[in-house]
Parts: structure tokens; C-alpha cells; sequence
């Protein structure tokens, strides 16, 4: 299938906005965010909910577009009947008074053959990886601390085959929402003071971590 109709159909469909904010926790410090966040966040009584996935990254590349297509398929090593299919937009640091990043953002659940799939719309696997952590809810406001694994062998997620990316967490406010509620963003910066100085969440500007790779 031709790359730009693939990028043509794609921006006919509906999309939402994630507004979200990032930051980072060492492993020394990992418990005692887990015992704050369980005081904040909703059903504080309950264990966190945890997830294993498994993330395939696919592109397609239109040579009138200077950047790819990317889609992210999402394949759970604990449900493994759970797959999805996400796409997440280039993030924008925007106005600076703004509080949060903000990027389009759409995940839906997929059967099986989702990779196969695109994968025929001329889609190539750029790269994988496995992605371990929990994540609790504030309101509509979803809070992910998730841990990255390098996969030494190609699709193959066993443990003894896995490892860590760096030791510390990656940290996640987000809140998915239709566009133009900016207003959720004073929301998600009070949540984010109330868990310093254990983590500090803020806009990371993901083109200069770009630049820095290069």
C-alpha cells in the first residue's frame, strides 16, 4: 500500500490529545513513591495494577514527508490474549506558560495478527523491547511508573533474555482527553508538586534528546 495513503486514511480518523508530564526515580527510592502514590491516588487500599508488555515499533516511510509514520503494537505477557494498537503524536512543548507537553494520541485493542497486519500496508519493525511496571489513577488522571528491557534476542521476552535499559523509572502523568481541555493541565501540575522531591515531573523536551542522539 502506498505510504501516503496509509498517512491519508490515518489522519481522517478521530483523534484524541494526551497531555502529560515526565520525570525519573532511582530504584532506591522506588518504594517509598509507590507508598505516596498509594496515599494520593484512588482505591489506596488496593494493590497497584501491574503490567508486562511486549512493544514492537513499526514505521513506513513517504518520501514527501520528512518524518515516518510510526505505530506501536502492544502485546501483554500477562493477559497475552490483550493486544493493541497505539499511535503517539510528536510532542509539543507549546506556550510555555502551558504546564503540561501535549501530543494526538489513539491506542485501540487489536486481535492477534495486528503486526502481520500492518506489517502488509508496508509497515517494517524498526525495533522492540519489553516494558515492566504499575500504574495507579487520580480521577481521569493515570499515573505509569514502568521500567524499559533491551531484548537480546529477537521476540523472544523471557526473562533470561531481557535486559534493564538503565536502573532507573520512567514516571508518567498523563490524562487522555479530547482536544481543547487545556484546563486539566493546572490539575496535573498540582498532582505532580505533591510528589516532590521524590520525582520531579516536568515538560522534557523530547527534541533535544533527539539531537543528543544523533
Amino acid at each position: 500500500m502506498d505510504p501516503s495513503m496509509v498517512q491519508q486514511t490515518f489522519k481522517a480518523a478521530p483523534l484524541t490529545t494526551e497531555f502529560f508530564l515526565q520525570g525519573s526515580v532511582m530504584e532506591n527510592s522506588l518504594e517509598t513513591l509507590v507508598n505516596r502514590l498509594k496515599g494520593l491516588c484512588d482505591n489506596a487500599d488496593y494493590q497497584q495494577e501491574s503490567f508486562q508488555d511486549h512493544e514492537m515499533v513499526f514505521h513506513i516511510k513517504n518520501t514527501s514527508v520528512p518524518t515516518p509514520l510510526v505505530f506501536r503494537v502492544r502485546h501483554s505477557l500477562v493477559q497475552t490474549e490483550c493486544w493493541s494498537l497505539r499511535y503517539l503524536g510528536h510532542a509539543e512543548v507549546g506556550d510555555k506558560n502551558r504546564p503540561t507537553l501535549v501530543r494526538s494520541y489513539i491506542d485501540c485493542p487489536t486481535s492477534e495478527n495486528v503486526a502481520q497486519f500492518i506489517g502488509e500496508l508496508g509497515f517494517r519493525m524498526d525495533h522492540e523491547f519489553v516494558v515492566k511496571g504499575f500504574y495507579f489513577h487520580k480521577g481521569r488522571m493515570k499515573i505509569t511508573v514502568s521500567k524499559f528491557y533491551k531484548m537480546n534476542q529477537p521476540g523472544n521476552t523471557t526473562n533470561d533474555t531481557i535486559e534493564t535499559v538503565c536502573p532507573s523509572y520512567l514516571v508518567e502523568l498523563s490524562v487522555v482527553t479530547s482536544s481543547g481541555q487545556e484546563a486539566v493541565g493546572d490539575d496535573m501540575k498540582n498532582f505532580a508538586e505533591q510528589l516532590k522531591p521524590l520525582v520531579t515531573l516536568e515538560k522534557t523536551d523530547h527534541r533535544k534528546i533527539q539531537l543528543a542522539q544523533t
